[in-house]
């Protein structure tokens, strides 16, 4: 396994290092030989999730990072270059969610950050990597969406559109980056117990609208999304490009 570049939970905060999907990948990523790079906004967050990959002899650098930030971006990938020596693998993990309610009460500066975080700034960033994939001979890019995309939860509506758009942006990725020895891909984790989630499965009525969704009657846990990443920046996924794979517990997930 060559290096990575791992974006961690820009802007999903918690008050301790309880596993989040970023952190997951990064843990099945690094087991498999690779340099991690984890970034968050938060520099306790970054710090927290650096000193538990290093307890499992995980290489690892961290930095702090807004990926809503052009001169943030540019300093991710210019400090994983410096300290990796290229770029081999993307994962775009950050999103926002900063409301809840009908969607029809969201304002344009809602929509505006929902759309430059979760979205604008996994494209820009994907644009900064492939210069430096391309140098290495391809590598792989992986987004995270949501099964929320697929199936939208009612009172989460700009983030719903939001992923539902990554899950576009993927395929419209493929043509361009497989010219190059790229691969691109998504994954739409389902109801994934983590801080972020929180808002989901801490409300009865959410969880029981999800669970009757669900053809397996439980939450995900992180490390099945991270290994689900792991394995589409494998060489195992060689033949996989341009596809969102749904790790959902069976959520009918089709647009």
């Amino acid at each position: 396994m060559r290096p990575g570049i791992v974006l961690h939970q820009e802007e999903r905060r918690a008050h301790c290092i309880s596993v989040s999907i970023g952190l997951a990948a990064a843990q099945a990523l690094g087991r498999k030989g690779a340099h991690v790079v984890v970034s968050s906004r938060g520099k306790e967050n970054v710090e927290r999730a650096v000193e538990l990959l290093r307890s499992e002899n995980i290489k690892v650098t961290g930095t702090t990072c807004h990926v809503g930030n052009r001169e943030d971006r540019e300093r991710l990938v210019k400090t994983t270059v410096e300290q990796c020596g290229g770029v081999d693998i993307f994962i775009s993990n950050a999103a926002v969610n900063p409301f809840v309610g009908n969607i029809t009460d969201s304002t344009e500066e809602v929509w505006d950050k929902i759309l430059h975080v979760n979205l604008k700034s996994a494209f820009l960033l994907t644009k900064l990597v492939v210069p430096y994939m391309e140098i290495r001979g391809g590598g792989s890019v992986v987004f995270v969406s949501s099964a929320a995309g697929y199936q939208p939860v009612e009172a989460l509506g700009p983030y719903n559109v939001s992923k539902t758009a990554l899950m576009g942006l993927t395929p419209a990725l493929a043509p361009d980056l497989g010219r190059r020895n790229i691969r691109v891909n998504c994954v739409a984790p389902g109801l994934i117990k983590t801080q972020f989630s929180s808002v989901l499965w801490k409300n009865e009525n959410v969880f029981e609208d999800f669970n009757r969704k669900m053809i397996i009657k439980r939450m995900g846990t992180p490390q099945e999304v991270g290994g689900v990443i792991a394995f589409l920046c494998s060489d195992e996924a060689s033949y996989i490009t341009g596809e969102t794979i749904a790790v959902a517990g069976g959520i009918n997930c089709r647009l």
